[in-house]
Formats: structure tokens, C-alpha cells, sequence
């Protein structure tokens, strides 16, 4: 059996305390001590005024509750409002302790066992425990919970295919909560530390039902206290929280549509912050002194993908001419000033397995014609090209994109409409299949190759609504994904999933466009925020200096 514990020492953070006394007899004792007195305490509430962080973002949340959402805006609040058992390091994919503080492994890898924290609460003062980690994962596992049809589709619990990991979940005790698995699963404690898998308040999603997406209940560092639709999402600080305080009391996300606005704002400092920058401000940023610019490689993929379902994409020629008329290269030049690299498979060269060897299909517009006329369409023919209306991390600019591709389908006879939706819409239309090509991306969550074949490209992801909106239905690939999953050795899995990249590259369900690089801007008084390779947005640890 082997066991895994945190460190029992617990850094302070930089919680900074301030005490205030005063004493009644010395302030009616003089009026000059009065007035001091008062503007001491004017400097402090300003310091404290200045601990309010505004994030600027090109969207707002479609809805806060971690089971049902599975879009980065909703997320980058979810990230600071909500925990899992496991999360992450601060810096890497490594999974460390959160509301587990320890948990054991049995040999056979079927029996996983975690140690929950004690006195931990949720923002509306309840306890969390296993019950309540139990009721978490248990309305997305258990069919017949009574809120497992409340509010829609599980849509990552579907995705990740943990109906198909997961045989059993248990309490022993108010401290104890066990995963029983049907077979060993090698990405399973990743998993866990996704936003999917995060704890949620019984007591609120019971009160909310149906609108608990507007009224987030967990256990993090942050509280909602109001959302003002297409307006703003404020958190403030959690009081009552178990681990070392946050630096910020109030945490404001305010959606900005138009690039240039949020950039406008940064430099006149009405917001500190924003990400998935235009290219064109990316050295505008650089050069000015007040502001900073953080970039690390991204664990993205910006791809356009063509719905299988539908003609002429169920024809592997059509596709593979499509691959060949984009002009990739073009596209990271004109439209990522280099803070990308084309892409020629579904994951991003950072992730472990990266198929090197493969060649990817070159952009030969004589070569997309050819394959076009041998499809039977010499002459081209119409379609629709879907774009995204908001930026994301793998694609700041998704319109722009989506004209460049147009304009390389119409060298080679192809006429592409471009169509886009509110950004709630375009992804509900899109799970269902709606479109014909659409633009989209995917930001690793979990530093596993998984979480990218299986999840996108599976065709059990092709299930309505589904997050393999190429609707790409392949047994061979299926069979390699599910073996990679099954198998704890590394090598095995490398492997598997270099074949899986050569068989994806074959039947060419997508279009891979580009591996852009993680960028965000700040004003220069922000500190101790840390990019971290998933795109989570966590703030914990941020504070403003003076």
C-alpha cells in the first residue's frame, strides 16, 4: 500500500495583520490627538481599499457550478471559490494535498482512501466532510441522486469517462472518503484535483436547486457576494478559511469584450489585470514601466474542427484537403507575434507522449484541390466556418483567425460563411452538433495526455453534448486510448499515445492550428501571481502593493 501525507508545517502566506487601538479618555483629551487619530485610521482603510483586485476578461462565467461547467471564464472564478481533495503544485501538474490531507493507495490500485481535513466549513457555515464530498461526486455518479438531473449535464464527469472508472464511492466515517475503481486507472488522482471533482455546499444546492450556478457554495479562499450578469463577479475573502488567508479582501471579474478596451483599461488602471492578450499590446506592455507581462509555454491546442456527421466532412479527402489549405504558419506569424508554434498534433510538444516523428500536413493549396476533385467537389462548395466571439488562451483573436482560414478556403473553392454566437451559445450549439466547422481549443487540466485524446477526440466524448465536436467515432483509436488509461506504466502509455497521435493524424477529424503561449498582463503593483501551466487563475497568494 502506498501512502501520501502533506507536510504537517503550514506556511503563513503573508497573511499581514493589522491591529487598531484606541483609547476614548486620550481622544476627548485633545483635539489634535483627534485629528490624527482620524487620519490614521482614513491611511488605513485606504491601504485596505487597495487590497480590491479588478481582472479584466473577454467574457463572462456562463455559471459557477463546478460539476456542470466546462468553459476557462467560468472556471478562472470556480478555481477561487471551490477545492478538491487534491489540487495541483503551484507550479506544475504535480498533484499536493487539499482538503485531503493524506490518502492511501492499495496495491492493486482499485482502492483509494483519503483523509479529510477536519474543521473545515463552506462559505454558508456548514461542515465539509465525506458525507459532503460524498453528495459532491455522488449526484454526478449515482444516476439515481436526487440532484443528478437537476441541473443538466455532468459534462467532464461524462468526458473524462468516470462512469467507466468509478465502481463505488464510500464513507467509513466523517473523515474518510474511499474510491472504489472498476480498474486501475493511471490519470485517476489527476482527475481528481480537476474543477469537476471540487466540493460543493449539500445544504446550498439543495436550496438553490436549479440556480445554484448562480449561487456557488464552497470551501475556498473566496466568497461570492455578487454577480451582476455581464457586469461583474465579485468574491471577497473567506474569513473562516481552513488554510493561511488571502493577501486580496475583494476579488472583481469584469467582462470586456473588445481587446483594445481591456488594454485601455490596464494602462489607465481602472483593471490590474487581464489575460489572453492581443498580439499587438504585447510590446506596448513591455515598454511600459508600470505595467508587466508574464508569459510561460502554453498546454493548449487552437484547432478547427469538422463535424463528421455531416457532408462532405465524412469524407477523410475533404478533410485531409482542408488540412493542407490552412495556412498555418501565416496564422502565427500574422496573428501571435511568435508567442505560438503551428500545430501538427492534438496535444501541445509540452505534454509527455508528443509524437515528433509525425509530419504534418503541409500547407500545398495544389494539394487540397487535388484531393477536393478527387472527393468529387473540382468546383469547391459552400459551408459554414463557426468562430468564437470571445479570446481564449489558444486564440486571442478568433475572428481575425477565422477570416484568414476563410480566405485559404477560398483559394481552393471552398466558400466559408462565418457565423458566431453569444459564447454560452456557440459551446451549447457546438456539444450539439450544430455546426459544420467550428473553431475551438483545448487547455490541458491535468498534465495527462488523456485529457486531451480521450476527452476530445474518444468516441465516447461523442456523445451529446459532446466535447468531441468533430463526432469522430474511431475503434482503433478507442482500443489505444482505453489501454493507455488502463496501464500504470509510462513507457506503455507513451507509447500508446504516440500511436493514437498517428491514427488521429490519419483520419484527420481536425484541423490543428496552433500551441499558443500563455500570456497575461499587470499592473506593476500586483504580486505573487503565478502562471501555472493548466491556465488555472489562482489569486490565494496575490496582493497589491502600495
Amino acid at each position: 500500500m502506498q501512502r501520501f501525507q502533506d507536510d504537517p508545517q503550514m506556511d503563513a502566506d503573508g497573511r499581514r495583520i493589522v491591529e487598531t487601538r484606541r483609547s476614548a479618555a486620550r481622544i476627548v483629551q485633545s483635539f489634535r490627538i483627534a485629528i490624527v487619530v482620524a487620519l490614521l485610521v482614513a491611511c488605513g482603510q485606504e491601504e485596505r481599499s487597495q487590497q480590491t483586485l479588478v481582472f479584466g476578461r473577454g467574457s463572462d462565467s456562463i455559471g459557477l457550478d463546478p460539476g456542470i461547467e466546462n468553459d476557462g471564464e467560468s472556471f478562472k472564478v470556480c478555481d477561487n471559490i471551490y477545492e478538491t481533495l487534491v489540487t495541483y503544485d503551484s507550479e506544475s501538474t504535480a498533484v499536493v494535498p487539499q482538503l485531503a490531507h493524506s490518502w492511501d493507495i492499495a496495491d492493486d490500485q482499485l482502492t483509494w482512501t483519503f483523509h479529510l481535513r477536519t474543521g473545515v466549513r463552506f462559505h454558508d457555515g456548514t461542515s465539509f466532510n465525506a458525507e459532503a464530498m460524498l453528495f459532491s461526486l455522488g449526484r454526478q455518479f449515482d444516476k439515481d441522486h436526487p440532484f443528478h438531473k437537476v441541473a443538466g449535464a455532468f459534462k467532464y464527469w461524462q468526458a473524462m469517462g468516470m462512469d467507466d472508472i468509478v465502481a463505488a464511492l464510500e464513507t467509513p466515517n466523517d473523515s474518510t472518503f474511499v474510491v472504489r475503481l472498476k480498474e486501475p486507472h493511471a490519470p485517476f488522482l489527476g482527475n481528481l484535483a480537476m474543477n469537476f471533482c471540487a466540493a460543493v455546499s449539500p445544504t446550498a444546492v439543495a436550496r438553490y436547486g436549479r440556480d445554484y450556478f448562480k449561487n456557488p457554495v464552497g470551501t475556498g479562499p473566496f466568497r461570492l457576494v455578487e454577480w451582476r450578469k455581464d457586469e461583474r463577479i465579485v468574491l471577497e475573502r473567506n474569513p473562516d478559511y481552513w488554510g493561511p488567508q488571502p493577501q486580496l479582501d475583494r476579488l472583481i471579474f469584469k467582462p470586456i469584450q473588445e481587446s483594445s478596451v481591456r488594454f485601455l483599461e490596464l494602462s489607465q488602471g481602472t483593471i490590474h489585470g487581464f489575460d489572453n492578450l492581443s498580439p499587438e499590446y504585447i510590446e506596448p506592455i513591455r515598454a511600459d514601466p508600470n505595467l508587466q507581462l508574464l508569459t510561460q509555454a502554453g498546454m493548449n491546442t487552437g484547432y478547427l474542427a469538422m463535424n463528421m456527421d455531416k457532408k462532405p466532412f465524412d469524407d477523410v479527402r475533404v478533410r485531409r484537403a482542408i488540412n493542407h489549405a490552412v495556412d498555418k504558419q501565416a496564422l502565427v506569424d500574422n496573428f501571435y507575434e511568435g508567442l505560438a508554434m503551428p500545430a501538427k498534433n492534438p496535444i501541445p510538444p509540452t505534454l509527455w507522449s508528443y509524437n515528433d516523428t509525425i509530419a504534418g500536413y503541409g500547407y500545398d493549396p495544389a494539394k487540397a484541390r487535388a484531393l477536393l476533385a478527387e472527393a468529387g467537389y473540382a468546383d469547391g462548395f459552400e459551408t459554414e466556418l463557426w468562430a468564437m466571439p470571445v479570446p481564449r488562451p489558444y486564440m486571442p483573436q478568433p475572428t481575425k483567425i477565422a477570416e484568414a482560414i476563410q480566405a485559404d478556403l477560398e483559394k481552393v473553392g471552398i466558400r466559408a460563411r462565418i457565423v458566431s454566437w453569444e459564447w454560452g451559445t456557440y459551446l451549447d450549439k457546438v456539444f450539439d452538433g450544430q455546426h459544420q466547422m467550428a473553431l475551438l481549443g483545448w487547455t490541458g487540466d491535468n498534465g495527462d495526455p488523456d485529457n486531451f485524446l480521450y476527452v476530445l477526440l474518444d468516441s465516447t466524448a461523442a456523445i451529446k453534448p459532446a466535447q468531441n465536436i468533430s463526432f469522430y467515432r474511431s475503434g482503433e483509436l478507442h482500443d489505444a486510448l482505453v489501454a493507455a488509461r488502463r496501464s500504470t506504466d509510462r513507457d506503455v502509455r507513451t507509447r500508446l499515445y504516440a500511436q493514437a497521435q498517428e491514427i488521429v493524424h490519419r483520419d484527420a477529424p481536425w484541423v490543428p492550428l496552433v500551441h499558443a503561449t500563455q500570456t497575461i498582463a499587470f499592473q506593476r503593483r500586483v504580486t505573487g501571481f503565478k502562471l501555472h501551466p493548466t491556465g488555472s487563475k489562482w489569486f490565494h497568494s496575490t496582493a497589491l502593493a502600495p
